[in-house]
């Protein structure tokens, strides 16, 4: 194992952290990093954009770490990873533009308790307030990728998804790579921070849901 990699695992391990977990996904993002460099770090966030399980919550501190330790540079870091989002997010716009209004709205009619005025409620407030859906979303924890789909699905310009995208991604990844970078062997403690922020956002998630579900329900009962 390289020596970067045990030095991070022994610092997860002082911190309380699981190092067998951790050599999982933080030890494999090392040893990446330290093969490829920055370019390294943009790939992983890359793939993290298509697949959620790999955390970019996780790889950022990490990222900032490696840098801290002279593997890779900071700005490199930075930009290579802001390049790596710009990379995945573009997939998923593509992915929802293949796919459509007409799909997506025919896939829509299929759900139980929705109709054709949610839909284009949904659509009307895309239409309205998408630019601050795109720029924000990739800075919350669950939102980030999906957040690409809808805009492409909409069709938004492709030039202002990739502005909205690309500055939202940055701010998002220089947070958490300066963290990593500043707090070095404990780049550990951003995690914490982050999961609390994921379970706030899923309860606000599933609390909206809940109500939403319960005004349909509620709706064929009132008079006329």
């Amino acid at each position: 194992m390289p020596t970067l990699t045990a030095a991070l695992l022994t610092a997860a391990a002082g911190g309380g952290e699981d190092p067998a977990e951790l050599g999982g996904v933080a030890g494999w993002a090392v040893d990446v990093m330290e093969q490829l460099g920055a370019f390294g770090a943009g790939l992983l966030i890359a793939l993290e954009n298509l697949f959620p399980p790999l955390p970019s919550e996780l790889i950022l501190p990490v990222a900032g770490f490696t840098a801290s330790q002279g593997s890779l540079s900071l700005t490199g870091a930075i930009a290579w990873t802001t390049v790596g989002s710009l990379a995945g997010a573009l997939v998923l716009y593509w992915l929802g533009a293949a796919l459509g209004r007409d799909r997506t709205f025919a896939i829509w009619q299929r759900l139980p308790l929705v109709d054709d005025h949610d839909f284009l409620r949904t659509e009307a407030w895309f239409a309205r307030h998408g630019r601050w859906a795109v720029f924000l979303g990739r800075m919350i924890p669950i939102f980030r990728s999906l957040i690409s789909v809808p805009a492409g699905v909409e069709r938004m310009p492709l030039p202002l998804f990739v502005v909205l995208t690309t500055l939202g991604s940055l701010i998002w990844n220089t947070t958490f790579i300066l963290a990593g970078y500043l707090l070095g062997e404990q780049w550990y403690r951003v995690e914490p921070v982050v999961g609390w922020l994921q379970r706030i956002v899923i309860v606000v998630v599933v609390l909206a849901a809940i109500v939403w579900v319960v005004k349909r329900l509620r709706r064929p009962m009132t008079p006329a």
